[in-house]
């Protein structure tokens, strides 16, 4: 087991030769770590199922228990993944801008690498992957700090990894995984300044406050989510349920659930006990105000501040009946993430005001908010959802995992 020192040194030594890599060279290394996975499921499926059983041992509950589990098809994702990546267009070199100024000096701006990322992530082993494979293709080497409920599907993913790169002549050390997984290394890896150019956690709350609190290192925070579907006066109902079914229920792990429901009051008669009715099937726990109360009876439980500002990762989700769309938009303000938030209208001035007002990373109009995701949005993976505002917002693919710098042209210019 090497230790993080060595592991941070590696990287700091390997980082010049990944960003030398031509698009040709990354491209192929993706296609080999792509092969890699497909080539060894049977092995990664088995250290994924050492840590499934430790974490059913430890008490970890389903939702955390879903985003450890691989299976055939989340690894032919994983490996697709890789490839879409791949395919996207390189934005090393690119050259954003450029000028020529009066004195005649011509000033570019120019997408460069990052250096060494550091990423620290909790049960999630396609991390491990989407982030080894989009650091790479931005030009950088990587450090990865998983969490101890993945270890071995980790530590399983890495060496594969490792090795397709090396097999195809290229820097084994452009990824790295901390196997040590104890807290005290995660503090030292928050304090690497000088081999970390960026640190980027992805997890809970709890992990992502300590990191922002703790590193003296850059860090670009992610975010957890508590995302609203609000369901307007002129909203059509049917498409509103099936929205907020898919929102809540399609995967209860994931940062991009709804966690909440809100209704025009105008819709709430009508729509509440459709809504009931969508979420029966998954036996979701409902949260209500006093009106949704009054609404759907005894089987809603009185909701409260904690309730609406909850990121349930369950099958639960808090529900509120307001007065109006500026209501609705205040409350999610108030108590939101700044993840994903949806507004289910037909009427073109409520899905403006909601976009223009809302405060969140993705606002949709007429759609599930599920689809935040680098995937979805054809970045191929993501290294997370940035719910801060500088540098990155939103979904971080290639791009976000960029920096620039300025490169002038002059022909003896003195000031």
């Amino acid at each position: 087991m090497r230790d993080l020192m060595t592991i941070a040194r590696a990287a700091r030594d390997a980082k010049t030769a990944v960003a030398r890599l031509d698009t040709n060279a990354k491209n192929r290394g993706l296609a080999a770590i792509a092969n890699a996975l497909e080539a060894h499921i049977p092995e990664i499926l088995a250290a994924n199922h050492m840590d499934i059983a430790a974490g059913r041992a430890n008490g970890l509950n389903e939702g955390l228990i879903d985003r450890l589990t691989l299976n055939e098809q989340r690894i032919a994702a994983i490996a697709e993944g890789c490839r879409q990546v791949a395919a996207l267009p390189d934005p090393i070199g690119e050259v954003l801008w450029q000028r020529t100024r009066p004195n005649g000096l011509r000033i570019g701006l120019r997408r460069v690498p990052m250096g060494v990322i550091g990423i620290i992530y909790e049960a999630r082993p396609n991390v491990t992957v989407d982030a080894a494979v989009l650091c790479f293709k931005a030009g950088s080497a990587c450090v990865l700090r998983g969490g101890k409920e993945a270890f071995h599907s980790s530590q399983c993913l890495a060496e594969l990894m490792r090795d397709a790169l090396e097999n195809a002549g290229l820097p084994r050390d452009a990824i790295n995984l901390v196997e040590d997984t104890s807290r005290e290394t995660a503090n030292q890896m928050m304090r690497l300044n000088g081999y970390l150019d960026v640190l980027i956690p992805r997890g809970g709350a709890g992990l992502i406050r300590a990191v922002v609190q703790n590193a003296t290192v850059p860090v670009i925070e992610t975010g957890t989510g508590n995302c609203h579907i609000y369901v307007d006066a002129s909203a059509d109902l049917d498409m509103a349920a099936k929205i907020l079914k898919n929102a809540k229920c399609q995967r209860i792990s994931v940062c991009n659930a709804a966690e909440s429901l809100l209704v025009h009051k105008d819709a709430a008669e009508a729509f509440l006990p459709m809504a009931a009715q969508a979420l029966a099937p998954d036996h979701v726990v409902l949260h209500g105000c006093p009106r949704t109360m009054e609404i759907l009876g005894d089987a809603v439980l009185p909701a409260t501040d904690e309730d609406y500002g909850k990121e349930y990762l369950a099958y639960e989700i808090s529900v509120k009946v307001v007065d109006s769309l500026s209501e609705a938009i205040d409350h999610i303000n108030r108590f939101n993430t700044g993840h994903s938030e949806c507004i289910v209208t037909k009427s073109y001035d409520a899905a403006r005001q909601f976009t223009d007002e809302v405060d969140a990373a993705a606002v949709y109009v007429n759609a599930s908010t599920r689809f935040t995701d680098g995937f979805e949005f054809g970045f191929g993976a993501e290294i997370g959802i940035s719910t801060q505002k500088l540098h990155a917002r939103g979904p971080m693919g290639l791009e976000a995992l960029t920096s620039t710098k300025y490169v002038i042209f002059g022909d003896g210019q003195v000031r």
